[in-house]
This record gives structure tokens, sequence and C-alpha cells, in this order.
């Protein structure tokens, strides 16, 4: 049996994204609307389902990506020394994942302050006091 034309599309959306490319980038190589295929993920629990998985596949390779640039050999110029504009840009590239990482999924890539204390003495404020000292 032949896929419909929706399901060869959703595929290749889905393919798409696990690669690593956004739902824009994917759903515009397919052949569909954004907000389409959006509107077939709010209707179809499946769907929804493999949608999940794709993402969470497209964020895993975002941060296989700054592992890949961070780790390029920088090259010389003809002078033996590193281009810094070229350093700043690498900076920019990997910055901008990692700021992205920690927006889709903060849980696994955002920054996390946790405090605590064990189970039977958890950590609280009392008081907190603000002092002016006049120098």
């Amino acid at each position: 049996m032949a896929k419909t034309d929706k399901q060869q599309k959703i595929s290749k959306v889905l393919a798409q994204m696990r690669e690593g490319k956004s739902l824009r980038q994917s759903a515009e190589s397919a052949g569909v609307a954004r907000q389409t295929f959006l509107d077939w993920v709010d209707k179809d629990e499946e769907l929804a389902g493999q949608y999940a998985h794709a993402r969470a596949a497209m964020i895993d390779k975002i941060a296989d990506d700054i592992m890949t640039i961070a780790d390029e050999d920088l090259i010389p110029t003809g002078e033996g020394k590193v281009d810094s504009a070229m350093v700043q840009k690498q900076r920019l590239r990997v910055d901008t994942r990692k700021w992205l990482l920690s927006k889709m999924a903060p849980k696994k890539y955002g920054d996390k302050l946790e405090l605590s204390g064990d189970e039977q003495a958890p950590v609280s404020i009392q008081r907190i006091e603000r002092v002016i000292i006049k120098e």
C-alpha cells in the first residue's frame, strides 16, 4: 500500500528533524506549511508521539553540534596566528546553540540551581536581612 502525500510529507518532516533540522526547515523542505504540520500533530496522538521523539533527537543533535564546533581546529593565518574574528564566530555559534538548548530543553540543558539539604533537614531560609554600610 503506497503512502499518501500527507504521510510522505509527515515522514520527511520527522526524518529531517531527527537529522537536526528545525521544524520550519523540515516542513519547508517537505512542501508543507509549519502550522499545517502542527495542526496535524494536534489532531493525531500517534503523530504527536513521533513528533516528540523527532524533536528530542533534533535537540540532542544540536548538543552534538556544539561539541563538533568546539572541537574544530582553527586554521592559522599565513603568519601562524589564529584569526580572532574566527574565534569569535565559533564562540557565537556555540553560545547560540547553548542558549537555544536551554530554552528548548531546560530540564536537560538549562542552568540548574538547586538548594536542598538531606531529607530530614532540608535547607530553608529563615531570614533575609539587608545591611547598609556607610563608607
